[in-house]
């Protein structure tokens, strides 16, 4: 092989340069302070998301390039990062950084609000008819109540040990919950207790008769019939 054909093939072999990014357009100071304002301000915006990237998605606000983290797009679990581009979604503004030309977003942060102001009409021991949205190891996640969700551990499940949430529930079902307990945001639900509570509600609606067998309070047909003379 010549010296112009080991050229040739070590060009060739080279693995194609990518083009370099092009510079992001200087952005007007006023914008920053516009944004900072937004911050500041807690106001809500709709965004449209313009793109999934590593561990996030973008979007665009008075045409400054904004992050959402996986983490911060959603109340709810997001599998799937590309199922979300296109869509619009309320969001706040959480991080401001001119010099980083830097902008974060949060869809969960409204949502959080929004769920809290749910939560307020939620209280302990309420039942409801739910859905199950996600199983894990540990649980389910069931949602109820206008857009709320919360976990039913595995030991909430069922009147009996299991090894697996799978042994009782599956993705779609219907289920009936009662709340057990409300912080930090997240609603504990147990479908073990609602079981219980209808039990309750069938006894009081057809109360059946207990008979105490302390002393004289005992009653039976023997006692009943001895008090009668026969002829």
């Amino acid at each position: 092989m010549s010296t112009e054909e080991k050229e040739l093939e070590v060009t060739s072999t080279e693995a194609p340069k990518k083009p370099a990014r092009k510079p992001r357009k200087p952005v007007d100071p006023a914008v920053w302070e516009e944004l900072k304002a937004m911050q500041e301000s807690g106001e809500v915006l709709t965004v449209k998301i313009n793109a999934a990237v590593n561990a996030g998605v973008i979007s665009y606000v008075k045409g400054v390039r904004g992050f959402i983290p996986a983490s911060l797009l959603s109340i709810a679990y997001v599998e799937d990062l590309n199922e979300w581009v296109d869509k619009s979604i309320e969001v706040k503004v959480i991080t401001v950084d001119p010099e980083e030309k830097r902008l974060v977003l949060s869809g969960k942060a409204v949502e959080q609000e929004k769920a809290a102001a749910k939560m307020d009409a939620v209280n302990v021991g309420d039942i409801y008819d739910g859905k199950v949205e996600r199983i894990t190891s540990f649980g389910a996640f069931v949602g109820f109540a206008d857009d709320l969700s919360g976990l039913v551990h595995i030991s909430q499940m069922a009147n009996k040990h299991i090894e697996s949430p799978n042994e009782v529930v599956k993705v779609g079902d219907e289920v009936k919950v009662k709340v057990i307990g409300k912080k930090d945001g997240k609603i504990s639900l147990s479908m073990k207790a609602a079981l219980d509570a209808d039990a309750e509600v069938v006894d009081n609606r057809e109360p059946a008769f207990n008979y105490k067998e302390e002393g004289q309070a005992a009653t039976s047909l023997a006692s009943l019939l001895a008090g009668i003379k026969l002829d």
